[in-house]
């Protein structure tokens, strides 16, 4: 059942009822319309592969930098701040990619994937996703969802009887108050004894033990041990590992060649950014949040990262159809708190909501969708507006929130809004501090945002 289909219950008696939008098919492959026009899919013929191969061939064509696609995006301006950025001195290297209409019109790298080893950043240069991960997990469930495999209004205990919650509520919470974090836990319950070496297995029982602060579905509090119930399910409902299922399914389908959901796939890459802390100090790649893959274990390069956001702006139907994007990146709980993260841009930004695993926003009138994320030494960021099938991407290798305003100047190019320094670039004195979020998870600090 598709989660459109569902009627919400907020605190205070919101109706979030949702009409499902219906989208017209336009054959079998349809990618980005005029965009993509040259490329040319014809029905399997010979092998049972052809059709994946077909796919796959369509991917590696949008991973392609498409200057002709740039319309509303000043690059040279922002690339030359993007160049002032790297200077700054909290941030050590540096990846962006911007998506306009559909393609990739912009991929760069800047600063070093090293401290002081003159290894430069380039487009192909591998970081942590963290949790813009479970944008991935939401993606994930909701494609087998489709399938008839998993109901998204369901209980959660039909599909991972591993999570255990307070008073017996895992048999009254669904499917999709996990992914949209509505389960009546307390913020990053039990986040630090994870970072200590513990099971998440063992945490997602423990958690019975804890208070609830609220009925499931009631109220929106954000979860990372307890959202990786969601890699339980997919392991379930396919046979297989949760990696291996979103390999299959999702990345290999993309053309993210350099994605991956472990420590391993990170260090092992010809090209990979260290951890570095503020202070530009190399940092060590711990494990724990590798060990919640939905809530946090990708790593790829920026360019499969933008490959990841023209298929969620529903550049790759073959792969993921407008249902399921309609499903996963519909707004079902407010989160006012939002504002208050990000209040040095609340001249543009308006309601703020979460979906399964992605959150969207009002910005100047426009809906856009996107997350952050970040784990010791790692920030990342996507955001985008599928209605002009453009937005941005970012990752970075020191644990500076600098960088995050690099979205909402895109943004700002994007909807021909005046320019305002969001990254604090020409800022006297640095950075305003940002407040703590939840969607940062720093091992050994107790710094869980």
């Amino acid at each position: 059942m598709s989660l459109v289909a569902l009627r919400s219950k907020p605190a205070g008696g919101e109706d979030r009822s949702l009409k499902k939008r219906v989208i017209a098919g336009a054959g079998a492959v349809l990618l980005m319309g005029a965009a993509i026009a040259s490329i040319r899919v014809v029905e399997p013929v010979g092998t049972a592969n052809s059709q994946a191969d077909q796919i796959r061939a369509a991917s590696m064509q949008l991973a392609k930098v498409q200057p002709a696609a740039r319309q509303r995006v000043d690059y040279a301006r922002l690339d030359a701040r993007l160049k002032r950025l790297a200077e700054k001195p909290t941030v050590v290297g540096l990846a962006v990619g911007v998506v306009e209409n559909g393609r990739i019109t912009f991929l760069s790298g800047y600063g070093e994937t090293v401290e002081g080893s003159g290894e430069k950043v380039s487009a192909d240069t591998v970081f942590r996703w963290a949790s813009v991960s479970k944008g991935v997990a939401g993606t994930m469930v909701a494609k087998l969802a489709e399938q008839g495999k998993i109901r998204l209004d369901a209980p959660v205990v039909n599909y991972a009887p591993g999570l255990k919650l307070p008073a017996g509520n895992e048999y009254r919470a669904s499917v999709a108050d996990v992914l949209s974090h509505r389960l009546g836990l307390y913020r990053n319950a039990l986040d630090n004894k994870l970072e200590e070496g513990q099971s998440p297995q063992v945490l997602r029982a423990e958690l019975a033990s804890l208070n609830a602060i609220c009925p499931p579905d009631t109220c929106w509090s954000y979860q990372n041990i307890a959202f990786d119930a969601a890699s339980d399910m997919v392991a379930r409902a396919t046979g297989t590992t949760y990696q291996d299922a979103v390999r299959q399914q999702l990345f290999g389908p993309l053309g993210m060649t350099s994605a991956t959901l472990t420590r391993e796939g990170l260090v092992s890459a010809k090209s990979w950014a260290r951890p570095h802390s503020v202070g530009r100090r190399p940092l060590e790649v711990l494990e724990p949040y590798y060990r919640v893959p939905a809530a946090g274990g990708v790593n790829s390069n920026i360019k499969d990262m933008s490959l990841w956001m023209i298929a969620q702006m529903g550049g790759m139907p073959q792969v993921l159809d407008q249902k399921v994007l309609d499903t996963i990146h519909a707004p079902l709980v407010k989160t006012p708190g939002e504002r208050q993260r990000l209040r040095k841009f609340l001249e543009r930004i308006g309601e703020a909501h979460y979906g399964l695993g992605w959150r969207s926003y009002d910005y100047a009138g426009r809906r856009i969708i996107g997350h952050r994320g970040g784990v010791n030494g790692y920030r990342s960021l996507i955001l985008f507006d599928p209605a002009l099938r453009s937005g941005v991407v970012a990752l970075w290798n020191s644990n500076t929130s600098q960088p995050g305003g690099l979205e909402f100047e895109v943004m700002d190019m994007l909807h021909g809004l005046p320019f305002r320094d969001w990254m604090e670039i020409d800022k006297a004195g640095g950075p305003t501090p940002e407040p703590a979020s939840e969607e940062i998870a720093t091992v050994g600090s107790g710094d869980r945002r």
